[in-house]
């Protein structure tokens, strides 16, 4: 099937917003080490602007089904602003029902490594903002090898989230 380009699906949007934003560490960019690298618990901040968007519907045309599918990317910049890496991850959707249900996978991609995030996105095809979410750190590269601990998104304008990642030393 040929994707779909969508700028706002409103359920779909919420999804993909969220995993395009999705949490990252910066390490060099912030001058904050990994968790792991100094064995201490961190808070990250970072801003994630969705750059593509494309959605793979079961139902071309229909009403959202499971298995529909949405691939992301959104470029990710610390608090004062300055570009420090992106995102690009894949979401598919496992329940339609009661506002819909999405597993997704993401990974962000920083200065000084990458990190893995996984977990369930409630609420997607509820029309309005891509709802808040947290998903867990599942692991990572370089400066984020082993990286344990959660990201928490708020969406903080249309295709614009905040992303608050909480290493675990």
């Amino acid at each position: 099937m040929p994707p779909i380009r969508a700028a706002c699906l409103g359920t779909t949007t919420a999804l993909v917003t969220l995993l395009a934003c999705a949490p990252v560490a910066v390490a060099s960019a912030t001058g904050i080490d990994s968790a792991h690298a100094t064995g201490k618990d961190r808070v990250i901040t970072l801003i994630g602007r969705l750059a593509e968007q494309s959605r793979f519907p079961v139902n071309p045309g229909g009403a959202p089904a499971q298995g529909d599918r949405t691939v992301v990317r959104s470029t990710l910049f610390d608090e004062a602003g300055k570009q420090v890496g992106e995102t690009a991850g894949t979401c598919t959707t496992t329940r339609v029902a009661d506002g819909g249900a999405e597993v997704c996978i993401v990974t962000y991609t920083l200065p000084d490594g990458q990190i893995s995030v996984q977990g369930m996105v409630f609420g997607h095809l509820v029309p309005g903002p891509p709802p808040s979410f947290d998903n867990a750190i599942t692991g990572g590269t370089g400066k984020y090898d082993r990286a344990r601990g959660s990201v928490h998104a708020d969406t903080i304008a249309t295709g614009t989230r905040r992303f608050t990642i909480d290493l675990k030393g």
